[in-house]
């Protein structure tokens, strides 16, 4: 079984390169399952229900979020109606929404657990993600062996420690939030296949996703600027995780770096 991680989709930019990419990444990579996180889909700075719609009618299955979870309003009808839609698992209790589900294979029947955490150092501060997995692990491990967390978080040291922490109990961690795509993809001893960060798609001649000169200015300044969403070179950035449905562990994980053709919006 294939599953396609995809990082962190970045304005429209991103949400053109998932329309025009994923339908044949599905076909030539035969992916089973896509999940992608899309905080950043609308305009750079959270999502709507608007732009979730485009992202799932791109043939993607299951989205993940972050930190900007909330930077749009209408956040909240997807957080209440939309059950492929997913939140940090570590918000207090009766936050609306889900941190975790559960998606089933159409023709094979197969179960994955897609679950979604957000790391705490210099991040806002949540509930502890490592408690939070521990504590539903054992309900989900009772409906399948295939699980697959995004950690959302800003620190390497605490998505590495969190795969460490799952090895063997999870089928694959995979990083967001940096929006670099890392070189260190592994199956730890365990059976867990990991990737530090999936990095971003959307406009890679940018800074984040980001026009680069109000950055700079920002920083040369310390003025606030406006930071618009790049439109140039153009990249689907994740990662395959190949897995075997039976054990959940992971037999290989293959970074993706796909272009589009043009830039041209």
């Amino acid at each position: 079984m294939k599953i396609l991680f995809i990082g962190d989709i970045v304005g429209a930019p991103g949400r053109r390169a998932v329309r025009e990419l994923v339908p044949l990444l599905r076909i030539r990579q035969e992916i089973d399952l896509v999940i992608a996180n899309g905080e950043n889909s609308a305009g750079g700075a959270g999502i709507t229900p608007e732009t979730a719609a485009e992202i799932f009618e791109a043939n993607i299955d299951i989205i993940t979020t972050g930190d900007h979870l909330w930077d749009q309003k209408t956040v909240t009808k997807l957080l209440e109606e939309e059950p492929r839609f997913l939140r940090p698992l570590n918000y207090p209790a009766n936050t609306p929404g889900q941190g975790r589900t559960v998606w089933n294979h159409p023709d094979n029947g197969v179960s994955v657990a897609i679950v979604n955490l957000q790391g705490r150092a210099f991040m806002p501060d949540l509930e502890n993600p490592f408690h939070a997995i521990n504590t539903a692990l054992p309900s989900i491990r009772d409906e399948t062996p295939v699980i697959i967390v995004d950690m959302h978080a800003e620190a390497t040291s605490e998505k590495i420690a969190m795969a460490r922490f799952l090895d063997g109990r999870v089928t694959a961690v995979i990083g967001t939030h940096t929006h670099v795509q890392t070189a260190d993809e592994q199956i730890f001893p365990g059976g867990t296949g990991f990737l530090c960060d999936a990095g971003f798609t959307g406009g890679q001649e940018s800074i984040l996703g980001r026009e680069i000169d109000p950055i700079v200015k920002r920083y040369l300044t310390n003025q606030p600027q406006r930071f618009g969403v790049a439109k140039k070179q153009i990249v689907l950035k994740g990662a395959i995780f190949n897995i075997d449905e039976i054990t959940g562990k992971c037999r290989s994980v293959t970074r993706v770096s796909e272009p589009l053709k043009t830039d041209q919006d």
